[in-house]
């Protein structure tokens, strides 16, 4: 894996060919906690109290994050808190961008999320496909954008999500895993293969689910693209719409 880095982002927003999680190891992530014991599942994400060890994954607090040979991480870092609200996890031309947040323990939050979020991209002046996927039902975008010499492009993006016991995990795959199936599938299984830790806390829905930086990283100070390892990015929220390196397509 490649060198943890730490990056300013404007703001806030799928999966690593780790091992997937037996039967020994994890149990099926629920839409809710329930006192019944969960039939076994081979694929995630899933929730701490499911998997019995952390296996090859990196402890990015909120979020156990499986780890390929090759992969790089980018945490991001809000302004004035400092504290890491997202990561992003790059691949040979892939990224897929990651957060955790709260979500009501009676239902989940993945449909509304999905609606808002097309409606957003659809504002912009954006196109989005609302269609079946790896993870069930996914948004297929393509964003508006510009090249580095200002001449209009478009964005592919897939957005992904899962509704877990009391957390919704988002992802972005963009890059060629937005347009390359095949490219998709290593992040496709680190999406799959992810743990979340949510604490007992009450919390609202759409509350982020703070992440921390990896050992590795706080021991060695991370920095990123030529900035101070104390350097401040911008505020991230829950706008999915500006979300680290991607691809374009120009029209």
């Amino acid at each position: 894996m490649g060198l943890f880095r730490r990056k300013a982002s404007t703001k806030a927003t799928e999966p690593a060919a780790a091992e997937t999680a037996s039967a020994s190891s994890a149990d099926a992530v629920g839409s809710a906690r329930t006192d019944e014991p969960a039939a076994p599942r081979e694929r995630g994400p899933f929730d701490s109290t499911q998997v019995d060890v952390m296996g090859p994954r990196v402890d990015l607090g909120a979020v156990w994050l499986p780890v390929l040979p090759g992969l790089q991480l980018r945490m991001e870092v809000d302004k004035k808190s400092q504290k890491v609200t997202g990561v992003a996890a790059s691949l040979k031309g892939s990224v897929l961008q990651l957060q955790a947040f709260a979500a009501p323990k009676s239902e989940g939050i993945w449909d509304e999320v999905r609606g808002e979020i097309a409606a957003s991209l659809t504002k912009q002046g954006g196109t989005v496909d609302d269609v079946p996927g790896t993870f069930g039902r996914e948004l297929l975008a393509r964003i508006p954008a510009k090249t580095s010499e200002g001449k209009p492009a478009v964005r592919p993006a897939r957005f992904i999500g899962f509704d877990g016991p009391r957390w919704f995990l988002r992802g972005v795959l963009s890059g060629r895993a937005a347009v390359d199936a095949e490219a998709a599938k290593p992040l496709e299984s680190v999406f799959a293969n992810v743990v979340v830790v949510r604490d007992s806390s009450p919390r609202p829905p759409r509350d982020l689910l703070a992440l921390t930086l990896p050992q590795q990283a706080r021991t060695e100070g991370a920095a990123t693209d030529g900035e101070p390892a104390g350097a401040s990015p911008d505020t991230p929220s829950f706008d999915p719409l500006t979300r680290g390196p991607e691809i374009t397509e120009t029209r």
